[in-house]
């Protein structure tokens, strides 16, 4: 097992900074969901208002990647290519994920966001994967558990309602680097994961999809949809694990 890096006090207000930036700029890009706008045009601000503030937009070139953000609709599980062609309509759902480098270190955070009115079921989806979220955060705080209680409590809840917890994508321990150790599993799992101490820093992120838990990548090599075409959500923070609990490093300010 990998040995996790404990993150120093400035280490993690720096990790904070970015996390700040990451998360400010995420709302600004969720006011501009709205029917009939262009996804590259919600990236493109993205870009502009980071580097406006001093940070870098860590998924541009990252492995390829070619935009500076990912923004996942409806079936989309995650890695959604911002483009010109792909235009927000009554209905959809929306994830935008940011991660943002500042001072030489990252802040990962996403969220969903509706355009117009959306049906009752993928707003209940949306809810729930936001409920996933907050009890994976209260779980990752509680003194002496393991990493792979997250999942279990995650699990429990996407199973209260029948929905599919993605196994194929997980959280990450996150600071210099976009992702470190730990892997953070958020499905149901005995494995023999690390104990949660003071000082970790690291993503939760459960994607939760309406129906079955399976994905596929498109032919573009990021796009990952639901095999079954259900509709997907997902959210997003960075924490760190203090004396006092879990704290979300992704908040604006």
């Amino acid at each position: 097992m990998a040995k996790i890096k404990v993150k120093t006090p400035k280490e993690i207000e720096l990790i904070r900074d970015a996390g700040a930036l990451a998360a400010v700029t995420l709302l600004r890009a969720g006011e501009m969901v709205k029917p009939g706008v262009a996804t590259i045009e919600i990236d493109d601000f993205i870009g502009e208002f980071t580097k406006k503030n001093g940070g870098i937009s860590a998924c541009l070139g990252y492995h390829g990647y070619p935009r500076n953000a990912c923004i996942s609709i409806n079936d989309v599980v995650c890695h959604g290519i911002p483009s010109k062609d792909i235009i927000l309509k009554d209905g959809d759902i929306v994830n935008i994920d940011i991660t943002t480098i500042l001072s030489g270190y990252h802040g990962d955070t996403s969220a969903m966001f509706v355009v117009g009115k959306p049906s009752k079921d993928a707003l209940e989806l949306v809810q729930v994967t936001k409920e996933c979220l907050d009890r994976g955060i209260e779980v990752a705080g509680t003194p002496g558990v393991r990493y792979s209680d997250i999942g279990c409590a995650i699990q429990e809840i996407a199973d209260d309602y029948g929905f599919g917890v993605v196994e194929d994508y997980c959280g990450h321990g996150i600071g210099r680097n976009f992702h470190e150790e730990p892997t953070v599993f958020h499905f149901r799992n005995n494995f023999k994961s690390a104990r949660i101490e003071t000082g970790h820093v690291f993503t939760v992120e459960p994607m939760i999809n309406a129906g079955k838990p399976g994905v596929k990548v498109l032919n573009d090599k990021w796009t990952a949809v639901t095999k079954d075409g259900s509709l997907s959500a997902q959210w997003e923070h960075t924490i760190a694990i203090t004396k006092n609990g879990a704290e979300i490093l992704t908040l604006p300010r």
